[in-house]
């Protein structure tokens, strides 16, 4: 942590400050979790060491609960495991997430303490737990968790206070960390990061947050484990400046933002952005000129927008992907004289449509709303957003697939320069697009040398291939930067 320091912010409270100069793409700091779980529905699928998907996992052979790539996984985690391996197997079946990260907390500093560990900042004990602005039935629930949690806690470990305990809940559910899998595609976990929990949101920030599961032995030797989270710089960072992220996603209008940040994080955003309303105007940017629409049908095309959005999730969450490219289609339809390019309803409406079109394969179309989507995106993020970086990634490879090769190899360098900064040169997805991006110029080169030719030999080339279904949508929302459990979800 020599790169930065803790200070009072105004009207923030804590917050972390630079001590050094940074440039784009800088890792400004890394930090290994203080204690992290798999998330309940994936326990079998992710390694609860270093939380790579793998189709193949090796299971505990006491607990029958936690899995593993291998022995070296397996080995690094049963520090965190060991006490938790009999607390399982004692109670006959795992409990929740949430319960089952408090109780990794406490077993830590029943080893160790409370206090300052190596490399943090902040303890445990002094994280903030907003417990005093819980509403009744979020109260409710943190009781119900910690109940649970006293009928899993073994009686031969140390013993904590109901205060204590509620506090840990309260911090899970805080500043809980949302964890992804090796090419940050999907949220696989939960884990507490105490340095990472003192740097202070800001809509239009100046660090990005990626979670690196450690593919390259410089992580492994450095942290004795497989995975961190990385602080990198999006711009340049002077000396004294506040260290700011973002715990939402930036593509939502001012009010709603503001709401989501009261709602999870128990704070009014008072940065420039939410004060300005800045890129509010584009969010809801309807067609100008001689064809403006009236204000009562721009309300209407909004409202049907939003009333097709809740079909269209309930269609996606049932599998009826045929049922949203028409939805999609019949709104674009309605939205497309009205709508500019910008507009957040038409935006997330062509999100959906170009990610289900792709997955059926009809790249074509796909493509041409993955374009229309990216223009919009581009004008809106901040030119070194990871989101703006994988949307671009993913529409280029859509295009790469129409056989579109001069727009795809663009776009894959674009996404390219941005995940550079964002999650650095040696994060899989990272490599991924490095591959591609030789491939892609590649093909590009031959396009240029004999168009015809190219055509022929990739007509050829996907003949001899085996037809292949892409991978199945993601109907869940984009994660944010910290995780909240739903209250619905718990259990």
């Amino acid at each position: 942590m020599e790169n930065v320091e803790i200070f009072e912010s105004e009207g923030k409270g804590r917050g972390l400050r630079a001590i050094r100069e940074s440039w784009a793409g800088d890792i400004i700091f890394a930090e290994p979790a203080y204690s992290a779980v798999v998330f309940d529905n994936l326990s079998h699928s992710v390694c609860h060491s270093c939380f790579k998907r793998q189709e193949k996992l090796l299971r505990c052979g006491q607990c029958k609960f936690a899995h593993y790539c291998d022995r070296t996984c397996q080995k690094e985690s049963w520090a965190n495991h060991k006490n938790e391996c009999v607390a399982i197997k004692k109670a006959g079946k795992a409990p929740n997430e949430n319960i089952r990260l408090a109780a990794r907390i406490l077993w830590r500093i029943e080893r160790e303490g409370s206090g300052l560990t190596e490399g943090c900042l902040v303890s445990i004990d002094d994280l903030q737990n907003h417990i005093d602005k819980f509403d009744e039935a979020e109260k409710g629930l943190l009781m119900e968790d910690v109940q649970k949690f006293l009928e899993y806690w073994p009686s031969q470990s140390q013993q904590f206070g109901m205060q204590y305990i509620s506090h840990i809940f309260s911090v899970i559910s805080c500043n809980g960390f949302t964890l992804s899998d090796q090419r940050g595609l999907q949220a696989v976990g939960v884990g507490i990061f105490p340095n990472l929990c003192l740097a202070n949101h800001d809509c239009w920030p100046n660090c990005t947050v990626i979670f690196n599961n450690g593919n390259h032995e410089a992580v492994r030797s450095m942290f004795h484990t497989q995975m961190r989270i990385e602080l990198r710089a999006l711009g340049k960072i002077n000396k004294g400046e506040e260290l700011t992220v973002s715990y939402v996603d930036f593509l939502n209008l001012t009010e709603d933002r503001k709401a989501q940040l009261k709602k999870q994080y128990y704070f009014d955003c008072t940065c420039e952005h939410c004060t300005k309303k800045t890129k509010d105007a584009l969010l809801l940017a309807v067609k100008d000129g001689e064809d403006k629409p009236e204000e009562r049908v721009v309300k209407e095309v909004i409202q049907y927008s939003k009333d097709t959005m809740e079909k269209i999730e309930k269609a996606r969450s049932e599998g009826l992907y045929n049922d949203v490219v028409k939805l999609c289609r019949d709104c674009l339809k309605r939205q497309e004289p009205i709508f500019a390019d910008t507009n957040i309803y038409m935006l997330r409406i062509l999100s959906i449509y170009s990610e289900v079109l792709s997955y059926l394969q009809m790249f074509d179309d796909a493509a041409e709303n993955a374009k229309k989507m990216v223009d919009g995106y581009l004008k809106i993020y901040h030119q070194n957003n990871a989101q703006l970086g994988m949307a671009v990634m993913r529409a280029g490879v859509t295009h790469w697939h129409a056989g579109m090769i001069e727009v795809g190899h663009g776009m894959i360098c674009k996404a390219f320069a941005i995940l550079l900064i964002t999650h650095g040169p040696l994060h899989p997805i990272t490599k991924d697009l490095e591959v591609m991006r030789a491939q892609t110029e590649m093909e590009l080169r031959m396009f240029k040398e004999n168009e015809f030719v190219y055509y022929k030999m990739r007509e050829a080339a996907l003949s001899n291939k085996p037809f292949q279904v892409m991978k199945e949508p993601n109907s869940e929302p984009a994660t944010n930067l910290f995780h909240k459990k739903p209250q619905e979800a718990k259990s």
